[in-house]
């Protein structure tokens, strides 16, 4: 009986250390960060490939004087800090991206997602991906060649202007390529498509006019000014570098670890990487069947994040033409898209941009299930209505085994009870006579946590599902519940709106928590009252910590838990009347009462 109270105590601080956790610790909260992007001279980083050194370039400032662009090209309001100038730009307009490619060093840096917006106002901008330099945050992708150590090539840099030889507007059928001769016998084109959702196709073309073979490797690069703004650095989620690099498999690393250490991957064959956040991501890829080095590194104290890929070795005989092909997603983590860019472009993993945790195997195909369900009823919360009846019915088996349990222990209640008079003065015999009751009737005096303990996972899942799947973002319930993927946004402490007060985080306690306070007491008090007092001021408690721990979880995942405690209590009923056991729920509901009215007098 000692073990069976350390376990119920274990359980009894284990919630309270979620509790202190959620409320002091884990919240969701911005990461106050006052860090101004600094543009920065040439720096170089080193990296091996075939015992030569060969350097792949951080971002720089942009200080060339820029001739006036084709009239096929606009200007775009961002300038060139160093001469003031405007920038010249091809459009971006595909069917889900909008924005500009500057033709200074040809980078992908300006673009918005046209489907999403900042929150739920129709009004409000949309959500800006990769911004240019000269911003507040600069945020892109730039390609280019580096040649072999010890020799003296002119490449395209960030300060070549690029001329546009075709195409005027990038869009998901029209194609533009850019091209610029360095004047020694090489030309270099680049070739852009998009499609319809998020993804570029890059062709980087070296046309060898010279004398003699040329050796070039293939990079591209994701640069980031600043830690993200928005960072939510809350621990269930992963925000940062991310990667799946071949055999060495997912890397993740924090913004914080690579300040510290760079992180170099050689010899890799398949993958990508680049940099996730909550619900948006830009990787890069290069061709599945080139062999490349990875890097996670930063400069500039830690104020600029790269990361890029070095491919192996591309050999231009005289006369010759070669052409290195590399991908580019930059948008929303929608699962459908990332699943079809696994098959379509063979980038190993996508779908683990979206961070699904440790219960991987429950959360995926949970996530499917909601879809699915979604489709039908057209509202992602009568989907997790469902879903929880269909899990319900999944686990039936094994809840009805503890319920029938907890059954027959209401049933053998008067024989307890007895025990207890007995032995009220020799404690050690009462547990050892309820023990021996136990064995004989073959009943777990545990069973009451199975029904908990068995749905643990599915919570989980569950809520990573909400919370890192940009599917339930802005997905409406009913009445004021207009986004499934926060929590409930009414409070107690204000009479739900009617006090013109906002209370702290930790006292927003909704409609949904209380509701779902209310079931899981009910279905508390449904059981026999534990013999231990411990364990009795334990299971009276719960139902009040799990409404302030869940309050502060996404409301979908909260109308879940409500909706599973309630057709749990209605299956323990159906149970406890099947087998002639006495439903006591408001005689145990008076007892609570009676007995903190006696507390009181004493």
């Amino acid at each position: 009986m000692n073990e069976q109270r350390n376990f119920i105590l274990a359980i009894g601080l284990s919630i309270a250390v979620l509790v202190v956790w959620q409320f002091f610790i884990g919240n969701p909260q911005l990461e106050e960060k006052d860090l101004e992007a600094r543009l920065v001279t040439e720096e170089s980083s080193k990296l091996l490939v075939e015992n030569s050194s060969i350097s792949i370039p951080f971002p720089e400032n942009v200080g060339n004087s820029i001739n006036v662009p084709p009239a096929n090209v606009v200007l775009d309001n961002t300038k060139d800090i160093s001469t003031g100038q405007n920038i010249p730009r091809v459009e971006i307009n595909s069917d889900s991206l909008i924005g500009s490619i500057s033709l200074l060093g040809g980078k992908i840096d300006d673009l918005n997602l046209k489907n999403y917006r900042v929150d739920l106002d129709p009004g409000s901008e949309l959500v800006k991906i990769l911004s240019p330099l000269g911003t507040s945050n600069p945020y892109y992708v730039h390609h280019g060649w580096v040649e072999a150590s010890g020799k003296n090539i002119t490449l395209p840099s960030e300060n070549t202007l690029w001329s546009l030889e075709e195409g005027s507007v990038l869009t998901s059928t029209n194609p533009i390529v850019m091209s610029w001769d360095n004047g020694n016998g090489l030309t270099f084109k680049r070739k852009i498509m998009v499609d319809e959702d998020f993804a570029f196709t890059v062709d980087q073309q070296v046309y060898n006019n010279t004398d003699s073979t040329v050796d070039l490797f293939p990079y591209a690069l994701i640069s980031r000014h600043g830690i993200p703004e928005d960072l939510l650095n809350f621990f269930i989620l992963h925000e940062g570098f991310i990667g799946v690099l071949g055999e060495e498999g997912e890397k993740k690393a924090d913004y914080d670890d690579i300040i510290d250490e760079t992180e170099v991957y050689n010899d890799i064959m398949g993958g990508w990487l680049g940099f996730t956040d909550k619900n948006w991501a830009t990787v890069i890829a290069p061709d599945p069947n080139m062999q490349y080095q990875g890097r996670y590194t930063s400069s500039n104290n830690g104020n600029i994040f790269q990361t890029d890929f070095l491919g192996s070795k591309i050999s231009i005989n005289k006369g010759e033409t070669a052409t290195s092909t590399s991908y580019v997603f930059s948008g929303a983590k929608r699962v459908n898209i990332l699943d079809k860019y696994e098959d379509t472009y063979s980038l190993l993993n996508l779908d683990l941009l979206v961070d699904w945790g440790w219960f991987y195997f429950i959360t995926k195909p949970l996530f499917y299930l909601l879809s699915w369900l979604n489709s039908i009823f057209g509202n992602y919360g009568v989907a997790i209505l469902f879903a929880t009846v269909i899990i319900k019915l999944f686990f039936f088996p094994l809840a009805n085994k503890a319920y029938k349990s907890m059954s027959a222990m209401k049933k053998l209640q008067p024989e307890m009870t007895a025990i207890r008079e007995k032995f009220k003065g020799d404690r050690p015999k009462q547990q050892q006579a309820l023990m021996q009751m136990y064995r004989d009737e073959k009943i777990n005096p545990m069973s009451g946590c199975l029904p908990i303990i068995i749905q643990i996972p599915v919570f989980f899942a569950l809520y990573k599902v909400l919370f890192c799947t940009i599917e339930m973002r802005h997905e409406p319930f009913f009445g004021w519940i207009v986004d499934l993927s926060v929590k409930d946004p009414t409070s107690i402490f204000n009479l739900f709106g009617l006090i013109p007060w906002s209370p702290p985080s930790f006292l927003v306690i909704g409609v949904w928590p209380i509701i779902m306070g209310f079931t899981m007491f009910v279905q508390m008090k449904l059981n026999p009252s534990p013999p231990d007092p411990i364990q009795q001021k334990i299971f009276t408690w719960m139902p009040v910590a799990f409404t302030f721990l869940l309050a502060q979880f996404s409301a979908g995942l909260v109308v879940y838990w409500a909706w599973n405690n309630t057709l749990s209590s209605l299956q323990q009923y159906v149970i406890m009347k099947r087998m002639g056991v006495k439903v006591e729920l408001w005689s145990n509901i008076q007892n609570l009462y009676k007995k903190s009215q006696k507390k009181k007098i004493q």
